[in-house]
């Protein structure tokens, strides 16, 4: 069946071709990253995230249920929560539900089995430790992307710079742009007995792309992120994967329990369903395929992006989230670019509001 709109989509996206190569150059010429050095703070300085939508409301209005959040790349079709054991909320984890997860993770990401496996609550929580499983020194963090990377480092007494140095950490694919990285420029630079810290959070929409392979080099780390693709930040689930050494630092400092009964339970649930991440996979790439054409028919270019979200150049990024946001409808947007303006993938039945809106 035909998609209400389209054709009009299309013609309406050949008439702006013109403008969008020229805010293009002016785009690139705009965007500037400078590490820590203000591109991971908003203005009043808070941490730069999607996310916020509590703040949006109370500047543009309206209830917080009024809102579509699109400024994340969250899954907007979650998966199914599973039956919970009677004691996964009243027990403390135990070692067997602990075990089956680890499992679960090593059979669906092919983990090598020379790499160690750890469940923390959030990828989060283990970027804000992975620094100080080493002495500081020199990190190389190729931008722009995720800076709570470069925030945590430089708070553990690192030095966030280019070019050679004692870490490395690569964003795989990159947040916001989508770049991918081999396994050979993941390591670029990096000197040798270096901490390597591949980001997978976005990834399991293109597993092919993965790096897990290097997973068991010394110094090697890979982080996945359970709540963008299976659609449940709530439940605070993710994974590092990779050397031993690092992971007992890392566990250390996380103590003990660190993930719940149904943060257990729903993460091996899902982790043994391929069926559902497979077909999850199909409707995101089409659901990214359609955001694009509704977009470049308003006068945007494609900047980039992965199947969870998507990169816009729209010229005056600031109006366009403005423009949004006065239909109850949250974007995001970069402090070191005017330009950029990144949207999650709506939900089924949000569609046409995003439409009209645009």
């Amino acid at each position: 069946m035909q998609r209400r709109g389209v054709p009009a989509l299309q013609h309406a996206a050949l008439r702006h071709a013109v403008d969008r190569r020229r805010r293009m150059r002016f785009c690139r010429a705009a965007v500037g990253w400078g590490g820590m050095d203000g591109a991971g703070e908003r203005i009043g300085g808070a941490p730069d995230h999607g996310g916020g939508v509590d703040a949006a409301a109370a500047r543009w209005g309206g209830a917080r249920a009024d809102w579509i959040d699109l400024s994340t790349g969250i899954n907007p079709l979650p998966y199914t929560l599973p039956v919970f054991p009677a004691d996964a909320w009243t027990a403390l984890p135990d070692r067997a539900a602990q075990s089956a997860l680890d499992q679960a993770a090593r059979d669906f990401w092919n983990v090598p089995a020379g790499a160690a496996v750890l469940a923390a609550p959030g990828a989060s929580a283990l970027i804000a430790r992975l620094p100080m499983t080493r002495a500081p020194g020199r990190v190389s963090i190729p931008g722009p992307t995720y800076n709570e990377h470069g925030r945590a480092f430089a708070a553990a007494g690192w030095a966030v710079a280019d070019g050679a140095g004692d870490a490395r950490v690569v964003v795989h694919p990159n947040n916001p742009d989508g770049r991918v990285w081999s396994a050979t420029s993941a390591t670029d630079g990096l000197r040798d007995g270096g901490l390597l810290v591949i980001d997978e959070s976005f990834c399991d929409v293109m597993p092919d792309r993965s790096l897990m392979a290097l997973a068991d080099r010394p110094g090697v780390v890979v982080l996945k992120s359970f709540g963008k693709f299976w659609g449940l930040a709530g439940l605070r689930l993710g994974f590092a994967i990779g050397d031993a050494a690092v992971l007992a630092r890392l566990a250390q400092a996380l103590g003990p329990w660190p993930v719940g009964g149904p943060a257990l339970a729903t993460g091996t649930a899902a982790l043994r369903d391929p069926a559902w991440a497979q077909a999850t996979r199909a409707r995101l790439a089409a659901d990214s395929a359609r955001l694009d054409v509704l977009m470049q028919a308003r006068g945007a270019a494609v900047a980039g992006g992965c199947d969870l979200f998507r990169l816009y150049d729209v010229g005056d990024a600031a109006a366009w989230q403005d423009r949004l946001a006065q239909a109850r409808i949250w974007t995001r947007v970069f402090p070191y670019s005017t330009c950029w303006l990144r949207l999650g993938l709506p939900a089924p039945g949000d569609w046409d509001r995003l439409e009209a809106a645009l």
